[in-house]
């Protein structure tokens, strides 16, 4: 005979899936979001992705190139993600400096300097999301208003998000449906007609890139929707024993960072866990910390120190929550 057997380790299944694919599915994915927000906010929102993904990519090329002295892979298509990402979650009208500091700490801190993509704990992206929101909450917090290609990028009109108009009137004492008389409707609210980061904004668009990953097999539905699953039961629960002074379930699953990261930044492969159950754990981890910040806390924000958070538990998920090995024996 002269064909051979050739015995190795598991996995036994290949198929041609590569990083640099799944990278750019994310990124075609995303393409409906960064239409809805150059529709709304215009020049602002071309300026401010230009920045952040230039910034990513140079960041990457020069840290990998000079400093850990190895092949540049930003071809891979994950510092262009990052870049996009970072971009979705701050203001349109956000200074260009300010972005470019955002890309240096979401590449150099929160991915590089773990040994690049693969092995950070922590989602890049959210890491200077949430560096920059510490260190220039007033620019982080000036919110551009949708007023489409007549919006300045350096004298744009500002205002305050639904969220944070609903937490401002709440701590006042007013009640919900006064509140809501303030603020675009759920309607106006699914297709983005609201002031927010550019990513946050329109949920239809969001929705549209879900449903291309999952046709593309590229994430599972496992973590969107037990976050948004529990999202809208605790706040259900709170809006049933008191409407006037907490906001209904959609408000809230359409207004801030929820279905943006529910999406496409707690669903990424290096930060999530690896098995269904630690999918369901992580997501309802993110879902339950996410209303406690926005009931309790004093942001009225608080879907990315929620995934930040549970990021730093996905070890600890995949070392307790694993299949039964093939030929395990079972207790039963």
């Amino acid at each position: 005979m002269n064909k051979t057997i050739t015995i190795s380790p598991s996995p036994h299944v290949y198929e041609d899936t590569t990083a640099k694919r799944l990278m750019f599915d994310v990124v075609i994915a995303m393409l409906p979001v960064l239409a809805f927000s150059i529709y709304f906010f215009g020049m602002g929102a071309i300026i401010v992705t230009l920045t952040a993904v230039v910034s990513c990519l140079a960041f990457e090329w020069l840290i990998q190139k000079f400093l850990l002295k190895q092949e540049p892979t930003i071809s891979d298509g994950s510092a262009l993600v990052t870049g996009i990402l970072l971009a979705f979650n701050v203001p349109a009208n956000l200074p260009i400096g300010i972005i470019i500091i955002g890309s240096l700490v979401a590449i150099g801190v929160g991915k590089m300097s773990f040994g690049g993509l693969g092995n950070n704990p922590f989602n890049p992206a959210l890491v200077g999301r949430v560096f920059l929101l510490i260190s220039f909450p007033v620019q982080m917090t000036s919110w551009s208003m949708p007023t489409g290609f007549s919006n300045s990028y350096t004298d744009a009109i500002t205002g305050a998000t639904p969220l944070g108009v609903m937490k401002e009137g709440i701590g006042a004492g007013e009640s919900v449906s006064a509140i809501m008389d303030k603020i675009p409707s759920h309607m106006e609210l699914f297709y983005g007609h609201m002031g927010g980061s550019m990513g946050e904004i329109a949920a239809l668009a969001i929705m549209i890139g879900f449903a291309y990953l999952l046709i593309r097999k590229v994430i599972t539905w496992h973590i969107p929707v037990s976050i948004i699953a529990t999202i809208t039961i605790f706040t259900g629960i709170l809006w049933l024993a008191n409407p006037e002074a907490n906001a209904d379930p959609l408000f809230h699953l359409l207004t801030g960072g929820v279905m943006l990261g529910a999406v496409f930044m707690a669903t990424d492969y290096v930060t999530s866990p690896m098995s269904v159950k630690g999918m369901w754990i992580f997501g309802i981890g993110i879902g339950v910390i996410t209303v406690l910040i926005r009931v309790y806390g004093s942001y009225p924000e608080g879907v990315s120190f929620a995934i930040l958070i549970m990021n730093a538990f996905v070890p600890l998920i995949n070392s307790y929550i694993k299949p039964k090995r093939f030929g395990e024996l079972r207790n039963d």
